[in-house]
């Protein structure tokens, strides 16, 4: 089993040994290492922290480890309970509070979980902080509050509600233009929070929802992760019920995916491309997306007039590249939108509201939409190496052998033909390379990936 500790926060599989799961204590161990933190940092008496958790089985009892934790260092806890990751974002400064953590594993099964931290601003935290949190942890740098400065817990259930209300009051979101269209719409919920969100946001827009494991029981019925071979159950769902479309959500509610009314893949890659044609549309301006996203985003910037930039994959690297260069709208390609001015992370429940309205604008069916768009296709693979090989080495060989391309060294190694791309990186935890590669068509995407494989082994040796 495993535990996972980065400087976004701690992860792992829940039960085991101390340091090598996410057992209780390693759970409050990290909990008390953030809120040391952000007593240096606010350097207030008593800060406040926003906490809520998606549906998992082992949520509620982490989450009453963390509070508790951080009620004993003396910050002021207020709990969302059920709750979706942008939910938390949002509240955060809605609250004034000094930070927030999110406890889910993503896409992870339902044995992972995980603490994901947050600064003042609602965002995920930068490298630095996140050093300096596992430095606290790492030493036992913790004091804790005597028991008249105890910290407090204060329960506030609304906010789901809150941020539907945020979400329609974007100039972008037009409300009685979607109630008008009057769509039928299929949510998977993968019985978490999602199955509370999604459906009360599309009553509020005037669209019935058809509802398909929406119960948030923690128990989810198919890997949660929101790719193709995981969604036949919807797909069929919308063609049966003749559905506009279907919505898709991961349990944490950050990634968004759409099923096409034939009961087809939207395709999780065109989530930001379709929202960002409906930006740029009303709002022209910049976009953003990481490295080892689809070039379509950039395709469709281009057509509004405006940039494309690529940031190093993460969404506090998508963030910082976004502010740096004004975007308007970016994410990653596997279903985060970021929507500045909603906030500074991907949220599902801004690209579900963004969408509707750009359908209901177009008046053509989900399927048309997507036939609009230039079609790229993916291919994502991995070479393993043994222990011994220098994959810094392996990965400068490969850039040199393309020095007459565009090549991009943020993050790993990009290099852009000029009907495809290939991207590498290394695992920071195994001797992997992995290999994205992107091209006009499937078969191209392949081969461009056993190619790369073969050019690898070439340079290692192998």
């Amino acid at each position: 089993m495993t535990l996972i500790k980065s400087i976004s926060g701690i992860r792992g599989t829940i039960g085991g040994t101390v340091g090598n799961n996410l057992t209780p204590l390693d759970a409050v161990k990290f909990a008390s290492a953030y809120g040391t933190w952000l007593k240096i940092e606010s350097a207030k008496e008593h800060p406040v922290v926003v906490i809520g958790r998606d549906a998992r089985i082992s949520g509620a009892m982490i989450q009453q480890l963390v509070m508790n934790s951080l009620v004993g260092l003396g910050i002021n806890v207020i709990d969302l309970g059920l709750s979706t990751t942008p939910t938390v974002e949002i509240a955060v400064p809605l609250e004034k509070a000094d930070g927030g953590i999110i406890l889910t594993a993503s896409h992870n099964p339902k044995q992972w979980n995980a603490l994901k931290l947050l600064n003042n601003k609602g965002e995920f935290l930068n490298g630095a902080n996140g050093e300096k949190i596992l430095e606290i942890a790492e030493n036992d740098a913790y004091s804790f509050a005597e028991v008249d400065d105890l910290g407090t817990i204060t329960a506030n259930d609304t906010y789901i509600d809150i941020h539907i209300e945020e979400v329609l009051k974007l100039p972008l979101v037009d409300v009685d233009k979607v109630k008008a269209a009057g769509f039928k719409v299929a949510v998977d919920g993968v019985n978490s929070t999602g199955g509370i969100a999604i459906p009360r946001l599309l009553k509020k827009m005037g669209v019935t929802p058809i509802e398909l494991y929406c119960d948030p029981t923690g128990h989810f019925p198919h890997n949660p992760e929101p790719l193709k071979e995981h969604l036949q159950d919807i797909s069929a769902l919308v063609v049966k019920e003749k559905a506009d479309f279907g919505v898709v959500v991961d349990p944490d509610v950050d990634r968004l995916a759409f099923i096409s009314d034939d009961g087809e893949m939207f395709g999780e890659e065109y989530t930001l491309v379709a929202c960002a044609d409906y930006v740029l549309s009303k709002t022209p301006g910049n976009t953003v997306s990481n490295l080892s996203s689809s070039r379509a985003l950039r395709d469709i910037t281009e057509k509004h007039d405006g940039t494309y930039e690529a940031s190093a994959v993460g969404e506090v690297n998508v963030v910082q590249k976004m502010k740096a260069n004004n975007a308007i709208i970016g994410g990653e390609g596997n279903g985060g939108i970021i929507y500045p001015e909603s906030h500074y992370g991907r949220d599902s429940l801004v690209g579900v509201a963004l969408f509707l309205t750009y359908l209901a604008e177009q008046k053509m069916s989900v399927s048309a939409l997507r036939a609009s768009y230039p079609s790229y296709f993916m291919s994502k693979n991995k070479i393993q190496l043994t222990p011994q090989l220098d994959v810094d080495a392996i990965l400068k060989g490969f850039e040199a052998k393309h020095a007459q391309e565009t090549v991009t060294t943020i993050d790993g190694v990009k290099v852009d033909f000029s009907k495809s791309w290939v991207h590498l990186r290394k695992s920071n935890t195994e001797p992997i390379i992995r290999i994205y590669t992107e091209a006009l068509s499937q078969a191209e995407a392949d081969q461009l990936a056993e190619e790369t494989i073969a050019t690898l082994k070439e340079i290692a040796g192998i």
